[in-house]
């Protein structure tokens, strides 16, 4: 023993006497009995003997933490007040690093927590802590110290039901707005799936809100709630609804979330964050009174109509009919048409490989049927068109292969090629209302040759019959037949319909000034199935005459060259191109 060591100790003042009771006599012994602390620190000691340090050491267990193994050897101890103390504050996560971080030796006791020490380094509190902050928690904040229990023990400091307390040594002001929450009075009503403080922000892996990796981070809160409101099991226990994060999932708020947009409505957005309370509370977010201003957070103006809707999917009852009707007649029209039109090409595709057309194909009609203008027009709809599909449909399906490329930018970056595309689409359908209405060739092809007429049922009719061996000869089909003209009107109607609805969802705020919820459901319903049909109506109709037919395979040109092939698609054979005005 270094007697200026031992002077400087928490024991310095004292006699070897007074812990060496067996060296009396002078000499004394070469080997004194082992000292034990429990003689002076007799309360501290009982609680050591009580925590799971003590009876791991009571079960023979070598590695157990003694006194020595925390406050140092016997005389050379300090006090927790001395900085060089190894249970003085800002030494307390290194001293149980000595035990904790030692992988070999905690896998013998089996903890949960397989590298403790490292976690906590990377926590919000490890990282203050090691930035200078002696005020963040450290190990003996949170486990206690000599009265250190596993979280399984009622005694426990981290024990389920004691966290919010343990927590709110430091976190007052968050503590008490817990408790008034709906999640800390079913704590204190004894239900034990009651969400504390840990299961939301982590244990040894708190970070701070911002940080990415946090689950509390914005970008995360929704599948940290899910953890529990998604779980059929804790829904049928307590009565709650099954479709809450899908309904979430499956609205704007959702889909944008999930392709990385922070700034769309999380869970807490609406429902708060240690404060959350039922609908029914007057003190709630989300009570009927209260949403108003809710709701205004984002859609300042908006709210009004809003909150007239079912926030969650679904609709307002008097509403309901009209969404299911809309959602039946979509699910009607769309297999319809689409296997309508695949039968339709398929019987053409399987004659003329049957009969191959007579007439030679290969040499082009010189009267111009797409001019300058209108090449133009149909590449901006095509350009325009593709890119609309591709970028809806990611945010519809934004886990699906094709949206990755969007899975790592981000939201905002789809949101905004989508709506450049649509502003230049519905630019571009402009420009071409004005082109047919306010040109003399426009008004002549919309008059001439577009406008649809009766014999277009007897064509399409008669084609049909042809195809399928029904009728010997082939109708006279003058260009543009019923396919171009059913094309383009459809495409008009199509397009204005995208443009309405697509307007009502970017200018969603304005909507709703002026318009119920249920509106803007409809027209996002709307925008998708007819999106769907679109799409569908490009892949089967247009991409077969135009490319697929064997008359004019492997393409058109007249979409880049602005005429037509001799025989058109098969569709003027034996007759001469119609004359047009130029």
């Amino acid at each position: 023993m270094n007697e200026k060591d031992f002077a400087k100790s928490i024991h310095g003042r004292n006699l070897c006497v007074s812990c060496h009771r067996d060296a009396t006599d002078i000499p004394h012994p070469p080997k004194l009995a082992p000292v034990s602390c429990r003689n002076c620190h007799r309360i501290e000691s009982d609680i050591y003997l009580h925590s799971d340090h003590g009876k791991y050491l009571g079960k023979g267990l070598p590695e157990a933490a003694t006194c020595t193994s925390c406050h140092g050897k016997t005389h050379t101890l300090l006090s927790s007040r001395d900085p060089n103390s190894p249970v003085n504050r800002k030494n307390i996560p290194n001293t149980c690093a000595k035990c904790h971080a030692d992988k070999e030796k905690m896998a013998k006791i089996k903890l949960s927590e397989k590298a403790p020490f490292d976690t906590y380094l990377h926590s919000v509190h490890g990282q203050a802590f090691n930035a200078g902050n002696l005020n963040a928690a450290v190990c003996s904040d949170c486990h206690g110290t000599h009265d250190l229990h596993g979280a399984a023990n009622p005694l426990s400091k981290i024990y389920r039901v004691n966290i919010p307390n343990t927590c709110g040594r430091c976190h007052e002001n968050v503590r008490g707005v817990y408790e008034r929450s709906v999640h800390g009075k079913a704590l204190r009503a004894g239900i034990k799936e009651a969400p504390v403080c840990t299961d939301c922000h982590g244990e040894h892996t708190i970070r701070a809100v911002k940080d990415p990796a946090s689950s509390v981070y914005v970008g995360a809160i929704t599948q940290t709630c899910s953890n529990c409101h998604a779980s059929a099991r804790l829904n049928a226990k307590f009565g709650l609804s099954n479709d809450r994060l899908k309904s979430y999932q499956d609205s704007y708020h959702g889909l944008a979330s999930r392709l990385g947009d922070l700034r769309a409505a999380n869970c807490a957005s609406c429902h708060g964050w240690h404060d959350i309370l039922p609908s029914y509370d007057t003190q709630s977010s989300i009570h009927p009174k209260n949403l108003s201003q809710t709701c205004g957070k984002c859609h300042s103006g908006g709210q009004v109509n809003l909150i007239k809707g079912k926030i969650h999917g679904g609709q307002a009852p008097d509403t309901q009919w009209l969404i299911r009707f809309i959602v039946l007649f979509y699910w009607i029209l769309i297999p319809f048409l689409i296997s309508g039109m695949a039968f339709f090409v398929f019987s053409d595709y399987v004659h003329k490989a049957l009969f191959p057309p007579a007439h030679p194909v290969g040499r082009e009609v010189k009267i111009m049927r797409l001019n300058g203008p209108e090449r133009i027009q149909h590449g901006v709809l095509t350009m325009t068109f593709m890119i609309l599909a591709y970028s809806g449909f990611c945010l519809k399906f934004p886990d699906a292969w094709f949206a990755y490329p969007f899975q790592i930018s981000n939201e905002s970056l789809r949101r905004a090629i989508h709506r450049w595309a649509a502003l230049l689409f519905a630019i571009n359908g402009l420009w071409h209302v004005i082109y047919m209405m306010g040109t003399r060739r426009g008004r002549f092809i919309l008059w001439n040759h577009l406008r649809p007429n009766l014999r277009d049922v007897g064509d399409s009719i008669g084609l049909l019959a042809f195809n399928l061996g029904l009728r010997k000869e082939k109708p006279a089909l003058r260009y543009p037949t019923f396919i171009e003209r059913s094309e383009y009107w459809a495409l008009v109607w199509g397009s204005a319909i995208m443009i309405v609805t697509g307007s009502f969802l970017v200018f969603n705020d304005w909507a709703l000034k002026y318009f119920p919820l249920w509106f803007s459901n409809l027209a996002t319903l709307v925008h998708f199935y007819e999106a769907v049909l679109a799409c569908l109506a490009i892949l089967v109709w247009h991409l077969y005459w135009v490319i697929f037919d064997p008359e004019v395979y492997p393409m058109n040109w007249a979409w880049l060259k602005g005429r037509l092939r001799l025989g058109g698609k098969g569709r003027n054979q034996g007759s001469k191109p119609p004359a047009e005005s130029q």
